[in-house]
């Protein structure tokens, strides 16, 4: 008895079941700290880069056509990568795996900073560090999703990665009010630099995690690294809910995403320039939060499968109205929306991949969550940059939020598992 009262006070547990865990519960382990802070610089200069380079390529080309390039090349390198990245965070130390994939981060965007400040940047450039560090990123991703279920208590599991979607969603509202301020004061050379420099935290701070995180293994040592992912397929394939709701994030977001095409749709939508993108970036993020907080306190909702599918219906109707839109301010209200909405849809998704998948198969099944948004957002970078230059980015929006409201009722209709599914 003894022995098991310091079991449970070492996990987090022995203050007695009757103490209710706050919605910050998880900030009260200090590696999970750590990997916040981490997580939070690793955001910052994911979100300053994708900024940065979207900006800089549109008013270089002047192309919607181009902006979506962006999306067929990081796909082009991601989708098997992160197939093999959650093999990798189910084999090796998580800790190491997010450092040395942060670590690229920071080289290659010092590399584009100084290719900027010497004026020898080109387009190509761009679309070869964007598949590089899609590729580093997207190994290191799982891992750094799969750790927070090592760092906390399984009873603040759900709260742990409602702090994460959020961490995003700071990220990001950060991220482009930081890329106005330095390219109104400085010029964007310097915001390539800033996005190298928040990069070094991001890499180190991992390495002063303390929980030791040992691999965990179904098999032998010599497994092959493709038996693995073969395993992780065929785990996913067979789950009765995960399936119907991949399906769910891919059929909405390939017609619908918006945020890497967000300067042409400024440009041409609200006739507005570079600053109109931060201020509509940061706004579409800080819905994320509002979003990401109301699922903290949605969290005794037990119908999670109808939580998604709710949040996702109200999703396409938003962008079907901003699709109509003429006003920027009534536009950036819009994506304000959006951007809380997919954020309900998106913690909870990621909570069910978690909960519901024994720990020995979850790197793989956040692997597999990862694959499809992964696909769902490059394909939609491309369909939406496409269709733009066809349609105009205003009929692009409403097409795209109608087909949204076809997909969720036939997943609703379809899929039975997620109708049913019920947590705690």
């Amino acid at each position: 008895m003894a022995l098991d009262r310091l079991r449970r006070r070492r996990s987090g547990e022995g203050r007695g079941p009757e103490r209710p865990i706050r919605p910050w519960s998880a900030f009260a382990f200090r590696d999970y700290r750590i990997l916040w802070i981490s997580s939070v610089c690793g955001l910052m200069t994911m979100q300053m880069r994708m900024l940065a380079t979207g900006v800089w390529l549109y008013d270089v080309t002047g192309s919607g056509l181009q902006l979506g390039l962006l999306g067929v090349v990081q796909l082009a390198v991601q989708l098997p990568a992160i197939l093999y990245g959650g093999a990798l965070a189910d084999r090796w130390d998580r800790k190491k795996l997010i450092a040395v994939a942060q670590s690229f981060t920071f080289v290659f965007m010092a590399l584009v900073a100084v290719l900027a400040a010497t004026d020898r940047l080109a387009p190509w450039h761009i679309y070869a560090v964007t598949a590089v560090l899609g590729v580093s990123s997207v190994l290191g991703g799982p891992a750094r999703s799969a750790i927070t279920a090592n760092i906390v208590p399984r009873s603040h599991l759900m709260h742990a990665v409602t702090s994460n979607q959020a961490t995003f969603q700071i990220g990001a509202i950060a991220a482009p009010l930081a890329f106005a301020l330095v390219v109104q004061t400085l010029d964007a050379t310097a915001a390539f630099v800033v996005s190298a420099l928040f990069a070094l935290p991001a890499s180190l701070m991992p390495l002063m995690i303390r929980t030791q995180v040992a691999p965990v293994e179904s098999g032998g040592s010599d497994e092959s690294v493709l038996r693995r992912i073969w395993e992780g397929a065929v785990y996913v394939m067979r789950h009765p809910i995960l399936p119907g709701l991949y399906l769910l994030d891919i059929g909405v977001t390939v017609v619908s995403f918006y945020r890497q095409i967000l300067p042409l749709i400024v440009d041409r939508m609200f006739k507005a320039g570079p600053g109109a993108v931060g201020v509509m970036t940061a706004a579409n993020s800080l819905g994320g939060v509002v979003g990401t907080f109301a699922v903290l306190f949605l969290a005794n909702f037990r119908a999670k499968g109808m939580l998604v599918l709710y949040a996702t219906l109200v999703y396409a109707i938003l962008i079907i109205a901003f699709g109509f839109s003429t006003s920027l301010w009534l536009g950036t209200l819009l994506i304000a929306g959006l951007g809380a909405t997919d954020a309900i849809g998106m913690t909870t998704r990621q909570t069910t991949v978690q909960l519901t998948t024994p720990d020995h198969m979850r790197g793989r099944a956040v692997s597999a969550h990862s694959v499809s948004a992964m696909t769902a957002n490059n394909l939609g970078t491309f369909e939406v940059g496409f269709m733009s230059e066809q349609i105009g980015a205003d009929r692009t929006m409403i097409l795209g939020g109608a087909i949204s409201v076809v997909v969720v009722i036939l997943v609703w209709w379809l899929v039975k598992g997620i109708r049913e599914y019920r947590y705690p």
